[in-house]
């Protein structure tokens, strides 16, 4: 079992509040991210569950046991950190056997637990080299073997793949995201970079300023964000937010302004926002060349071809670089060439002065669903 609960977990560093109060559950063998800015909470809160850290307030519970007093030894988590931490002058079997040496465990158990891990982790070809021969990737792997022989009830990984490079990065993800399916176990990991949240992550949590901004599947973080933060955290390139004014509500949905041009977005309306400023927001994806329900003239500052797809920068009331459209990778687009970027109601997303997400009535495909109905019930 590797259940968690962090009931109300609060950490002071003198009279500085880092954590505020965090309310989470983790399931038995879920995959849960720890995602957000740096100096947010998320490795502070990852090291006071290993019980590096010690926590100001509030309780940690670990399969029914509360954990705050006992030292990580004894809370049955093995921890994966940024730094290999690997030994030089050992063997990756040795590496990977010493938590068990330090048991003492008896030779031949040992052995058959290092053979297993290795083979898990396709190491089993390089048992007998040194870690100054392998890759990044194969020293991640020696890492996170020598977490698996202690076989602990949930393992923690505190941005592993930061020292890797962009290929050897997306590798390692599609290896994790394996092991986790293999074992079985749960795994709580942070980061920072939230593609790897949205590509590994059963559920994401989103952290800022020490609170909880969201919690959530994948996709649910997606299209239907709590609020601004998480809209403008979630997706990359980042949300485009355009100030509007409230004019009317009623049963379909919210009618703003923008410049004049006035549409009804399909979102549960609240009657105190009539006469309010706004925001509206829209993913970069979701824009298209040519006229929509709100049709904006930018003029183009930067062009990213990328193949696949072709990203627009352009500056909106001469405000800087603070609108931006992924289109098509053929897009015949130019810097400095004027477009018209034309944006439709059921794409947008709508936010109230303090920046809360109004319900949107947005329909997702039988995939989302499917994808967030299973994550719900893992």
């Amino acid at each position: 079992m590797g259940q968690l609960l962090l009931n109300k977990v609060q950490k002071f560093y003198g009279d500085f509040e880092v954590l505020k109060g965090v309310q989470l559950e983790v399931k038995n063998g879920e995959f849960v991210v720890f995602v957000g800015p740096s100096g947010c909470g998320k490795s502070t809160l990852l090291r006071m569950i290993a019980g590096l850290d010690a926590t100001s307030g509030g309780d940690m519970v670990i399969d029914g046991l509360r954990v705050n007093d006992l030292p990580p030894v004894k809370r049955g988590i093995a921890m994966v950190f940024q730094s290999y931490a690997l030994y030089p002058h050992m063997s990756v079997f040795e590496n990977i056997a010493f938590p068990l040496r330090v048991e003492k465990m008896e030779e031949e158990k040992l052995k058959a637990k290092v053979e297993h891990a290795a083979r898990i982790l396709h190491l089993d070809q390089r048992l007998q080299q040194k870690p100054g021969m392998l890759s990044g990737g194969q020293r991640q792997r020696v890492a996170i073997g020598r977490a698996i022989v202690r076989e602990p009830k949930i393992f923690l990984f505190d941005e592993p793949l930061s020292n890797l490079d962009a290929a050897l990065r997306a590798d390692m993800r599609i290896e994790l995201a394996k092991l986790h399916r293999q074992l079985k176990a749960t795994m709580i990991y942070v980061t920072h970079d939230q593609v790897e949240a949205m590509t590994m992550a059963d559920r994401i949590v989103v952290l800022n300023a020490g609170e909880i901004a969201q919690t959530g599947a994948p996709l649910e973080l997606y299209h239907k964000p709590a609020n601004m933060f998480v809209a403008g955290f979630i997706g990359n390139p980042k949300m485009n937010f355009l100030s509007v004014t409230c004019k009317a509500v009623s049963d379909a949905g919210v009618t703003v302004d923008y410049k004049g041009q006035t549409v009804t977005l399909p979102v549960t309306p609240r009657e105190t926002a009539v006469g309010k400023m706004l925001t509206l927001g829209v993913r970069p994806e979701h824009i298209q060349l040519g006229a929509g329900d709100i049709s904006i003239n930018v003029v183009p500052t930067v062009i990213e071809r990328l193949g696949a797809q072709t990203v627009a920068y352009a500056s909106l009331d001469g405000e800087g670089e603070n609108f931006c459209a992924t289109l098509p990778g053929s897009a015949s687009v130019r810097p400095e060439q004027p477009l018209t970027a034309g944006i439709n109601r059921v794409d947008c997303h709508l936010f109230d002065e303090a920046g809360i997400a109004f319900e949107r009535h947005v329909e997702l495909t039988d995939i989302d669903m499917g994808l967030l109905n299973s994550t719900a019930n893992a």
